[in-house]
């Protein structure tokens, strides 16, 4: 008796993915074909064909802890046998409040409420409702918002409006809260911002100042002062505007620090968290907030609440994630991993950073990025080109425009490290 096969199983998955699927950050019509990855351990990446790619950016900066954990799949998949979802209006449960626990042990020490949402956007999203509606129960008028020319906070709506990339944002433009942009602070341009702010201010209209502390991500990994930030932060404090830090990105260690927030002494009133919170498990967004921003909503009056709510907000499995993710954060092996990568990336630099087609170098924790001396779209054929070359010899890195970066999980071994070094170096001449 024959075997019936599927005839779907004989068809290349890149194939089948072409007739339902709408990728992200894609226009189908020049990139049509899509690498099938099967499966993920440790800092690699699988394809269907068996070979092998060192996750140099961590999936998007989420999987720190390197690709199926087993401490992480352990925990959660416990957890998954005691309670996998509930609605988080009306009842609690453990894993919720084990992690507020813990979190609040390694926040910014005036971080003293959390919400949970979905994902990075959710959680800027609701940062920016927060100081929004903070001086509308407030009574006070204040409906701009300050930002960094060059930010990136996400893709819905409000989380939009504060990004200044016009690259994802053009066609909703017309359609965002207004927003005042300032560049990000340097020992040269500090004092001209710090005046341009004090102009501002006199019209008491700001709400809240979301920024990227110290590490702007999408904007090719751009860093800026942590002295000037300081300061910039200070000043708004002292006029009553929220400070809301967007640590989706840099938050849980990558910076050197369990969050760049603690490189500065003006603490954030309002803190957005994502990516690896939950190791790259599964998704979930955090919106942290001071007791101070908490009280402007704890009224006798329904409609002073947050009135913000997701089916999935803190989903069990990706509380028990998330907790994992932090004790794995706080060993010994994961501090002294980081520590190596930060050295590793410095003796890198040493070597290549007077090159003659590198313009610039920079670092911060495990953050290292490196500009090309040439014009290059961000995702235009030259970029693909080296995207090309990273992929062929087995490193998946995903160049934004001239800007090659590293971002690879803790648990990155040295000779995946060198490997990672090496196809930068052949890239390099290959430009």
């Amino acid at each position: 008796m024959k075997h019936l096969i599927n005839p779907e199983l004989l068809e290349k998955l890149s194939d089948r993915d072409k007739k339902h699927l709408w990728h992200p950050l894609t226009q189908h019509k020049i990139h049509s074909e899509m690498l099938a990855i099967s499966r993920a351990k440790g800092a690699v990446l699988y394809d269907d064909n068996g070979k092998e790619y060192i996750d140099g950016i961590s999936s998007w900066y989420t999987a720190m802890y390197g690709h199926c954990h087993p401490y992480i799949l352990e925990k959660v998949g416990a957890q998954m046998q005691q309670l996998d979802q509930v609605v988080f209006s009306g009842f609690t449960h453990e894993p919720a409040v084990k992690l507020s626990e813990e979190l609040i042990k390694v926040l910014p020490d005036n971080q003293e409420k959390l919400f949970f949402s979905d994902n990075g956007s959710t959680a800027t999203e609701i940062g920016i409702k927060m100081a929004l509606q903070y001086h509308f129960n407030k009574g006070e008028k204040r409906n701009v918002l300050l930002a960094f020319e060059e930010g990136f906070h996400g893709d819905t709506f409000g989380a939009m409006s504060v990004s200044g990339l016009s690259v994802y944002n053009g066609p909703f433009a017309d359609f965002f809260i207004e927003v005042e942009r300032i560049p990000v602070p340097t020992e040269e341009n500090i004092e001209t911002i710090l005046n341009h702010l004090q102009i501002q201010l006199k019209q008491n209209n700001i709400a809240g100042f979301i920024y990227e502390p110290l590490v702007q991500g999408a904007a090719a990994m751009k860093m800026h002062n942590a002295e000037g930030l300081d300061r910039i932060l200070s000043l708004l404090k002292e006029h009553h505007v929220l400070t809301i830090a967007d640590e989706v990105m840099t938050g849980f260690g990558k910076t050197g620090k369990y969050f760049a927030s603690d490189y500065m002494e003006a603490k954030p009133d309002i803190i957005c968290l994502s990516k690896a919170l939950t190791a790259g498990l599964v998704p979930m967004g955090l919106t942290t907030c001071t007791e101070n921003v908490y009280n402007a909503f704890y009224s006798d009056e329904l409609a002073k609440g947050l009135f913000h709510g997701h089916t999935y907000t803190a989903n069990p499995l990706a509380c028990a994630a998330a907790l994992a993710a932090l004790e794995l954060l706080k060993t010994d092996e994961i501090q002294d991993n980081i520590q190596n990568i930060i050295q590793w990336h410095k003796e890198f630099d040493d070597g290549i950073k007077n090159h003659p087609k590198i313009s610039s170098t920079r670092q911060l924790g495990v953050i290292y990025a490196l500009d090309l001396n040439v014009k290059m779209e961000r995702y235009g054929n030259l970029r693909d080109r080296l995207f090309k070359h990273f992929m062929d010899n087995g490193v998946f890195l995903r160049p934004l425009g001239n800007t090659i970066y590293i971002l690879a999980p803790f648990i990155t071994t040295k000779k995946q490290m060198d490997c990672i070094y090496d196809n930068i170096k052949s890239a390099i001449e290959m430009v």
